[in-house]
């Protein structure tokens, strides 16, 4: 599903989706592949991306809602699989670079394992 725009062709993320580099592979479907993050900040740390290169949040349009839809109910099959359904998990997603985002391709965090504290 990635496509080649200028912007993809040296995605780290487009990379993983296509097989061209490895991940830890947790969940995928159609629209989305859940994988282990490299730099874990919590204990389960899975990113949830979008097989369609989208830059950042800001680039979605109305014709996303079923992938966004997707990206979400994801993250909830993420914790099961993980086996933090019940006790709870954090899923963020960071926009641009003062919003944290590292890489430009728009993905969401499945954190927990832990208990998280606030936001700040």
């Amino acid at each position: 599903m990635v496509t080649d725009t200028p912007a993809s062709i040296n995605c780290i993320f487009c990379k993983i989706i296509v097989g061209e580099l490895p991940c830890t592979k947790v969940y995928e479907n159609d629209l989305v592949l859940a994988f282990e993050d490299i730099n874990p900040i919590a204990p389960v740390h899975v990113l949830v991306v979008p097989k369609k290169h989208i830059v950042q949040l800001d680039d979605c349009v109305a014709e996303d809602a079923q992938m966004m839809g997707a990206v979400m109910l994801a993250a909830g099959e993420v914790a099961k699989i993980k086996g933090v359904a019940e006790s709870g998990y954090r899923v963020t997603a960071n926009n641009g670079r003062d919003g944290g985002q590292e890489v430009f391709h728009l993905h969401a965090h499945v954190l927990a394992g832990r208990r998280m504290r606030g936001l700040g």
